[in-house]
């Protein structure tokens, strides 16, 4: 190759580092712009299991319970087979359950999305929505979780401590309650009635 080859393709490539970098840097900046002016959950955007925008706006007037599942877990199918009676108990009066797989506790959920959602849908006949795996501590915590930790913290802090820890969040986004992992869906019916009673 010419000596002058190298010389030439030098400033091309800093630019294109420089770009990326700067729509790195673009992204961090949207989304601690987001966190900081979160007033609700409904404010933010997930990605479903297929990497399609979900808008959580969508969810306005809804109860929801956000739970970070596995599907390898010790918890797995007490937790599944009990959101799941619960989502068929309350769905038709204003209950979702939105359910964010993470692999991030002992590599319990190492499958594709695609893989998650025929799993769920399969072996426990769930109709709740899947989304997209994320983070739930750490620096990459997907925003959502971010805002959700910081509104309620646990007994133990502010980090999730296990598969299946579960927040409840009232019609108009915002964190009523945090349980712990070992907490069963179905011992938290009062607490969901008394949400969907409220206007």
């Amino acid at each position: 190759m010419p000596p002058h080859a190298s010389a030439s393709a030098s400033p091309r490539s800093g630019g294109i580092l420089r770009s990326l970098a700067g729509e790195l840097e673009l992204c961090e900046f949207t989304q601690q712009s987001i966190m900081a002016a979160a007033s609700s959950l409904h404010d933010f955007i997930v990605k479903d299991a297929s990497g399609k925008d979900v808008h959580l706006s969508t969810y306005k007037g809804k109860v929801l319970l956000i739970v970070n599942v596995a599907s390898k877990c010790g918890l797995t199918n007490s937790n599944y087979t009990e959101l799941t009676q619960l989502y068929e108990m309350y769905k038709d009066q204003g209950f979702e359950i939105l359910a964010f797989p993470c692999n991030q506790f002992g590599g319990q959920e190492p499958a594709t999305s695609e893989e998650i959602v025929q799993f769920v849908c399969t072996r426990f006949t769930a109709k709740f929505p899947i989304f997209d795996k994320v983070d739930v501590n750490g620096e990459d915590a997907a925003p959502i979780y971010k805002f959700l930790k910081s509104s309620k913290t646990g007994p133990f802090g502010e980090n999730i401590k296990w598969n299946f820890a579960k927040f409840l969040v009232d019609k108009k986004g915002h964190v009523i309650e945090r349980y712990a992992p070992t907490t069963y869906p179905l011992s938290i019916q009062k607490d969901i009635k008394k949400l969907l009673g409220s206007y």
